[in-house]
């Protein structure tokens, strides 16, 4: 038996008035999609517990099988694994986005989060200005690493994990002050952003993106923070071999913590431009040697927090004909027994512009049983119908998807 997991990163959403009260998801052409809920189990599943922060990692920790109560340290240690930070006893890893802030005044009073990653700035630009930050704030208990575009990283040694930081993606638009770092540390963690500006605001990467129109990257955002976790192995949990595939940092780190092999696809970059045909190639060639593949596709969840309802149809789309309609193609022309588990990790509403806890819509398909679910199209309605596995537990899925779905 081949397990496919495939996530449309933030998929779900919320009643739109421009595209006359449906969501992205439905107003999306989604054939592929509808196909698998039509023949598979269609259920509903709360992947963010009580009390916890809607945020991808916490959903995908849960969708993955791990309960959030018991593995969940932090955002960023997630990262460090990912980018090949190891993190000792007592360090402590903290999220750092390249951000775009606003100022208002000449005296720098009144700033608002202009944008959470600075234009989704390339790679290549982070790369200087994050050597930038090194070059100036690096020090014995302090260093910075470069992750991916906007997302990146800093390791705090016998830094503080007491501290509260919000989200730069939840406060688009909003007034910096009341959304500080706030808790044990929160002196050294706000003059390290304020730091930041200095050394980036007249960087001459942040000049040249100015003269052509795009947001300078003019500021580090600390969040996420926590040490290094430990979760035992799918190996362990389930006996299979596994792999990955997603372009965020995140994402991969969840992975090398269960033991999965990491699958660099060319041109993956998060976003609408990400190379969705070559994470179905890669993930079918992989089930060639491997049990279990998780495929994550954040673009959908990316257009979520710009708050653009065309750029998510776009991404839904696009996750449904080059993703979800190549993997099921290749399923069926190389294995004959094949499961297949497709959801969203959260909602993202573009109302909001952030992460949102309300459960999600999931599907699982067998290729041994189809089922029948007449006048049934993947979409948020699904979590409204009597007629659905209810999952209230995220991290309970995983085992009913590989043990307990149609048996």
């Amino acid at each position: 038996m081949k397990y496919v997991v495939l996530i449309g990163d933030g998929m779900a959403d919320r009643p739109i008035d421009e595209i006359g009260g449906l969501t992205p998801l439905k107003k999306a052409l989604t054939p592929n999609m509808d196909r698998l809920a039509r023949e598979g189990i269609i259920g509903k599943v709360r992947t963010i517990p009580k009390g916890f922060h809607p945020g991808s990692d916490v959903a995908n920790l849960s969708i993955l099988g791990y309960n959030p109560s018991v593995y969940y340290t932090g955002r960023a240690p997630l990262e460090a694994a990912s980018i090949g930070v190891k993190l000792n006893e007592g360090d402590v890893a903290f999220r750092c986005n390249l951000v775009t802030l606003k100022f208002d005044n000449s005296d720098k009073s009144g700033i608002f989060m202009d944008d959470y990653s600075s234009g989704h700035i390339s790679t290549e630009e982070a790369r200087e200005l994050i050597a930038a930050l090194n070059n100036k704030l690096k020090n014995d208990e302090l260093v910075f690493y470069q992750g991916v575009s906007y997302r990146h990283l800093m390791v705090w040694k016998n830094g503080s994990v007491n501290v509260e930081c919000a989200p730069p993606h939840d406060i688009t638009g909003k007034e910096i002050t009341g959304y500080l770092p706030k808790g044990k540390g929160d002196d050294f963690l706000q003059k390290l952003m304020r730091q930041s500006v200095g050394i980036l605001e007249g960087h001459p990467v942040n000049i040249k993106r100015i003269d052509k129109g795009k947001k300078p990257a003019n500021s580090i955002w600390l969040w996420g923070q926590g040490k290094k976790p430990v979760l035992p192995t799918y190996q362990e949990k389930y006996g299979l071999k596994g792999a990955l595939i997603s372009a965020v940092d995140l994402t991969k780190g969840l992975g090398i913590y269960a033991g999965f092999e990491i699958l660099d696809v060319p041109g993956v970059t998060g976003w609408l431009d990400t190379n969705y045909a070559g994470k179905a190639e890669y993930a079918i060639n992989a089930l060639k040697n491997v049990d279990f593949v998780y495929v994550h596709v954040e673009a959908p969840d990316e257009a979520g927090h710009s708050g653009s309802y065309k750029d998510k149809i776009k991404a839904i789309e696009d996750f449904d004909s080059l993703v979800v309609g190549r993997v099921m193609k290749g399923l069926q022309e190389r294995f004959s027994d094949y499961r297949v588990l497709l959801m969203p990790d959260h909602a993202t509403p573009i109302k909001v512009r952030t992460h949102t806890d309300e459960p999600v819509p999931f599907v699982i398909y067998d290729s041994r049983f189809k089922r029948n679910n007449e006048n049934v199209t993947y979409d948020e309605s699904i979590t409204e119908r009597s007629d659905i596995a209810v999952i209230e537990e995220g991290y309970r899925l995983m085992d009913y998807f590989i043990k307990e779905a149609f048996n």
